[in-house]
């Protein structure tokens, strides 16, 4: 197990060299230039020129790049043209909201996605089923952006039972910052009634950033809940008169969780990647937000600081799911 966290590792330092090369290169592909994004389009050119100096833009594009793969070796992403900020700062700072909306999303998505495949997949065929399938595919079929839009029209626009935007309302004061976290930091300190505000604001967001993926863990878990009850030791446990919910949970999901593992581990990385577009719509003032807003002003280096912390948490979640396999099958060798 040893030699393969090791070669995971490794892996995982390959992986991060690849993806800075091609953010790199395809970055300074795109059409624009952030230096004069940065001055606005009335600074004449001594100006633009200086600023392009500081910036390192008048250098070739393979000295920009061997610069950055330096500043990383010593753990600098960079500084952000937009904030003047060191990249990794702002990343820290919009980290924890991206953070917490992913883990809710997540909660919401296992709290839902595995009971209703159990059930799907027990009650195969039926009108539960059927149910099911459709709330999968739609769930799956559906553009986040418009379930996003469509979730503020009604619960806050005709409703009007949750925000629309932001971690808190204006009078609300935030928790003292202990992780970052709004929920876990008003119930360390107390501060209830920011975490029942907080809680208010992140249940849409939440949700809607949750759907694509409990619908994929739904299908996933009624497939292998399918397979499992079709194993000889399940009819093997019937006949030894074990059913109800110990032949269910104890002899199947247990076993129908190995594939479900991956999907559900890839499904967190995939809820901090697709962050970007619920926090552009819900104004959540996370990494996605950020990064869309460098995006519109050319702002490479936190475009690449950005894609490199998401790459690294992809391959990180694998090795987990990896070793999560060894502890529900320790007959699978690493």
């Amino acid at each position: 197990m040893r030699q393969m966290i090791a070669k995971r590792l490794v892996m995982l330092v390959l992986v991060a060299f690849g993806v800075t090369l091609i953010t790199f290169f395809l970055s300074h592909i795109i059409p624009g230039d952030p230096a004069r994004m940065l001055v606005g389009q009335r600074a004449n050119e001594e100006t633009l020129q200086q600023v392009r100096h500081q910036l390192g833009l008048d250098q070739p594009v393979w000295v920009q790049y061997f610069t950055y793969l330096k500043g990383l070796a010593s753990g600098d992403l960079g500084t952000s043209i937009r904030t003047q900020q060191p990249v990794a700062h702002d990343l820290l700072t919009f980290f924890p909201a991206t953070v917490e909306l992913a883990l809710c999303a997540f909660v919401i998505a296992i709290v839902v996605g595995v009971p209703l495949g159990v059930l799907s997949a027990v009650k195969k065929d039926t009108g539960w089923d059927h149910g099911a399938r459709v709330f999968s595919i739609a769930g799956v079929s559906t553009p986040v952006f418009w379930s996003g839009l469509v979730m503020i029209l009604i619960f806050y626009g005709y409703l009007g039972w949750f925000p629309s935007t932001g971690r808190l309302d204006l009078n609300i004061q935030p928790p003292a910052s202990i992780t970052g976290l709004y929920l876990l930091d008003s119930i360390l300190t107390g501060n209830w009634p920011a975490f029942k505000n907080s809680l208010w604001h992140i249940v849409i967001p939440a949700v809607t950033l949750s759907y694509a993926q409990l619908a994929i863990i739904t299908r996933q878990v009624r497939a292998s809940m399918l397979e499992a009850l079709g194993q000889e030791y399940i009819r093997t446990a019937l006949a030894n008169g074990i059913s109800g919910p110990l032949l269910l949970f104890r002899y199947a999901l247990r076993n129908a969780l190995i594939p479900t593992v991956t999907v559900v581990g890839l499904s967190f990385g995939s809820l901090l990647g697709g962050a970007v577009v619920t926090e552009t719509i819900f104004g959540w003032p996370g990494m996605g937000k950020y990064v869309v807003d460098s995006i519109a002003n050319l702002d490479f280096p936190a475009i690449m600081g950005f894609t490199l912390v998401i790459s690294i948490g992809y391959a990180l979640i694998n090795l987990i799911v990896d070793l999560t396999y060894y502890i529900l099958d320790p007959q699978i060798k690493p």
